[in-house]
């Protein structure tokens, strides 16, 4: 089984990360993430993934009819490694030497241990998978089911006020900031990830917590895109805040759902709140319509905000 934050390998010496759990049309879901440069890792941007693939590997270029949008697919006979995440995490632990980013990930894994967390039920994503890592790489965490991650975010905030783990530095969010490119103002981005507690620092080191559903199954739900929009409604249901999709249940007339495919709308807004949410309008064949939020990756003027009183 293929899930997202799985990273899969071709021949070709190319990292793709694994966006969508499941196959469509036989083929994995993904993301050029790393390109194989002697002796190790090169990570590539957006821009350069995509034109490094139309120029040299046109096949892996994909228009998903499921999500209507392009993006990147291996077919699974391409794929001659599949990196994942829960085994790399064992495999370090289990590791006699480590570098200073293995180092505080494994630092991570002991306080989360000493709390109660089920270690086999998360794993190592990002550039550590890979062992890509550099000195100032951050840690990528993954907590298969939802249990599982709400229990992470809590003993995050309990650590913090321990005093074991720290709050981002404002050097941190600026630079998150800046990463993310998003349609808030500084100040309100940082409000709302504070919230979300799945972000501190170990030893100097940011880490991330990701939420992956191992039983979810794919939405095969064809959507046609039709209008862009930006409205104001309440959310009605935020248990599935911090899926893939993210998704929010609102109180709305004409949309049943929000569905962002950005993860700095992740977790954004909580039940019972008002939000303002900038997107597009999508259309199921059976009628039932739904706003997109990151149809594209920089999801570019798009944007959930929770209005204040």
């Amino acid at each position: 089984m293929f899930y997202a934050k799985d990273f899969i390998e071709t021949a070709e010496g190319l990292v793709f990360a694994v966006v969508a759990s499941g196959i469509e049309q036989g083929k994995v879901l993904c993301f050029l993430r790393y390109v194989r440069k002697s002796p190790g890792w090169k990570k590539l941007s957006t821009e350069q993934a995509n034109a490094l693939l139309k120029q040299h590997h046109r096949d892996y270029l994909h228009y998903s009819t499921v999500l209507d949008t392009f993006l990147h697919a291996v077919p699974v006979e391409k794929i001659v490694n599949h990196h994942q995440p829960k085994q790399r995490l064992q495999q370090l632990m289990q590791a006699s030497q480590h570098d200073a980013v293995e180092r505080d990930l494994l630092q991570l894994a002991k306080l989360f241990q000493q709390h109660g967390l089920n270690l086999t039920q998360t794993g190592i994503t990002g550039s550590i998978l890979i062992s890509a890592q550099n000195r100032h790489s951050d840690i990528d965490w993954v907590c298969y089911g939802r249990t599982v991650f709400h229990q992470c975010r809590a003993i995050t905030r309990e650590l913090i006020k321990q005093g074991q783990l720290s709050e981002l530095s404002d050097t941190d969010w600026q630079h998150a900031y800046q990463r993310r490119s998003a349609e808030l103002s500084f100040a309100d981005y940082v409000w709302h990830e504070r919230r979300k507690c799945n972000k501190a620092v170990i030893n100097g080191r940011k880490f991330d917590l990701n939420f992956i559903d191992p039983s979810e199954q794919s939405d095969t739900t064809h959507y046609r895109k039709c209008a862009a929009v930006t409205l104001r409604c309440k959310i009605t249901d935020d248990t599935h805040a911090f899926d893939y999709p993210a998704l929010f249940a609102v109180d709305h007339e004409e949309i049943s759902t929000i569905a962002s495919f950005t993860a700095t709308y992740t977790g954004q807004a909580i039940t019972g709140e008002t939000i303002e949410v900038s997107g597009t309008i999508e259309q199921a064949g059976h009628g039932t319509k739904r706003i997109v939020v990151g149809s594209s990756r920089e999801a570019q003027g798009e944007y959930i905000k929770v209005i204040h009183d």
